[in-house]
């Protein structure tokens, strides 16, 4: 069964709920449209000539009888609402706890990444990009594809935009597209550990 998205979740819990409050609403409403807001009267005894009861009278029992039906039931139908939106709310809050947890994963990811690019650009000392920066494109190039990949990246980074981009443009092309996606950190935040 595929997995529901939070708004699919919460709209087809919103339908649920609302058909439930109009139900209670309906029932709950019962007693006051059945006695027109007024206290039941007792009926005055017919005249022994008369020995059908009329139309008024049975509707008036009718009436009763939805009454006492609706003031018996509004209280398990309560209970029944209260029970179900404990459960709703239970739920929502543990969807809330659950997303918090992974946002906190996320974010842990997301420091690990930064503290391995910051130890990156410090692996590459000032002085030997000074060197890199002042050879030539096509040299630096060649040195440069033989590191390895975080060194390599480490070194471009810390070099000039127009220095790197001459040093990638001497480099093959797998070679510098493969650096390029190491020096912007793509490779790093898609890992999972």
């Amino acid at each position: 069964m595929p997995s529901l998205s939070l708004s699919q979740r919460l709209t087809a819990g919103s339908r649920r709920a609302r058909m439930a409050l109009s139900v209670a609403a309906v029932l709950l409403a019962c007693p006051a449209i059945a006695q027109d807001a007024r206290a039941p009267q007792k009926e005055k005894p017919k005249a022994a000539v008369n020995k059908t009861p009329d139309k008024a009278t049975a509707d008036r029992a009718q009436d009763i009888e939805a009454s006492r039906f609706c003031a018996n039931a509004a209280p398990s139908i309560a209970e029944a609402r209260v029970a179900w939106e404990t459960k709703q709310l239970s739920d929502l809050d543990a969807q809330v706890k659950q997303r918090l947890a992974d946002l906190e994963k996320a974010e842990a990811s997301i420091q690990d990444w930064v503290a391995k690019r910051d130890a990156m650009l410090k692996s590459a000392s000032d002085d030997l990009v000074a060197i890199y920066a002042k050879m030539e494109p096509a040299a630096a190039a060649t040195q440069i594809a033989g590191m390895d990949d975080q060194m390599a990246a480490a070194i471009l980074g810390k070099l000039k935009t127009g220095t790197a981009g001459a040093i990638l443009n001497e480099m093959e092309a797998d070679r510098a597209s493969k650096l390029a996606v190491v020096l912007s950190g793509v490779t790093s935040v898609g890992k999972k550990s």
